[in-house]
């Protein structure tokens, strides 16, 4: 749908309307439903749904033992999707996750290839600690990330519809590690920084995960219904302001174009157009998980860290100086206003 209002009939917007508002109540169960298994991590549930809405994929980061793996599995189930995982290590190949070709010889004693589907012909692919598999293996995930599609053999093999990967990495732990190229990360929708829960939050988990009964994950939506979602997601009108604020955020992240001193002085490089592609998209799916009809320009704060942070470096001296990129991010954020 287009931008510009003055295109739209009245019967269309309404019809919009009433669809947005249908999907905005549907989500308040999905997120209900997370909620029940999940504790305490309010933001990290609302932007992985946001990723899911927006049609990407997302990268967890956090340490062990805060539910990245269990919040994929109930969004999984949930969602209704096919979901699978992949426990990354540095000998982990490519064909273990994309598949590989056996020969096989038939009745009549013919020898053909057969191909044997790996993990990645999913609906929802958890790559564990994804920056401990080799570059080799990553590169075979970008591909599939970015076409949906494999290769093996000289074919194309395409993937599930819908397929979104939603990968892990340990902040702290680095050895044996190769770190993800910025072509990769690039590819993810968002990056979600997951923190440890507050007091309140961890009692409640405490309680319901070390008794005889826990709490189980129902399903709330299926793959066909969170594909109409994303087809709704991108028919969401945004208004110039939006646009605008989207574009003077990620250009001023920018070294070359930047109107910011601190940005021009730290950071070796910034975002590229596929930054405001994602804005875009995530501050649509955010308003629509908020019950409302269009997103603002609190929406593209708010997204800013996630959409940014890992699309962006700093250069040497800026990280011998103790600058980060959450304060650069914040500095783009304060022009907003």
């Amino acid at each position: 749908m287009s931008l510009d209002p003055t295109t739209t009939t009245a019967a269309e917007a309404t019809h919009l309307v009433n669809e947005i508002e249908a999907l905005g109540h549907r989500l308040k169960s999905v997120r209900e439903r997370i909620g029940r298994v999940i504790f305490g991590q309010r933001d990290v549930i609302d932007q992985a749904l946001i990723t899911l809405l927006a049609g990407g994929h997302t990268l967890l980061v956090g340490v062990p033992g805060l539910a990245k793996t269990r919040l994929v599995e109930t969004l999984g189930t949930v969602l209704g999707l096919d979901d699978k995982r992949v426990q990354c290590t540095p000998d982990l190949m490519p064909a273990d996750i994309i598949g590989s070709e056996v020969l096989e010889e038939g009745e009549s004693g013919r020898r053909s290839f057969r191909f044997l589907p790996g993990p990645v012909f999913a609906q929802l692919l958890m790559a564990d600690e994804i920056n401990r598999a080799s570059p080799r293996t990553q590169s075979a995930l970008l591909q599939a990330m970015q076409e949906h599609r494999v290769s093996v053999g000289g074919q194309y093999h395409p993937l599930p519809r819908p397929f979104h990967v939603l990968a892990t990495q340990n902040p702290i732990e680095q050895e044996g590690t190769y770190p993800l190229p910025e072509a990769q990360l690039d590819r993810f929708l968002i990056q979600i920084d997951v923190g440890y829960p507050d007091l309140e939050a961890e009692r409640h988990m405490l309680l319901a995960t070390t008794g005889v009964a826990e709490a189980v994950p129902e399903q709330a939506m299926t793959a066909e219904d969170l594909m109409l979602a994303q087809r709704l997601i991108r028919r969401v009108p945004v208004g110039e302001g939006v646009v605008d604020a989207i574009l003077d955020l990620v250009r001023s992240g920018r070294p070359e174009t930047s109107p910011v001193g601190e940005v021009q002085r730290s950071v070796a490089w910034g975002p590229g157009p596929r930054a405001s592609q994602a804005l875009m998209l995530a501050a649509r799916a955010r308003a629509v998980l908020d019950g409302r009809l269009s997103p603002s320009i609190d929406d593209v704060a708010a997204l800013a860290g996630p959409v940014l942070r890992h699309r962006m470096a700093l250069s040497f001296a800026a990280r011998a100086d103790g600058v980060t990129l959450d304060r650069i991010v914040g500095l783009l954020v304060e022009r907003l206003g």
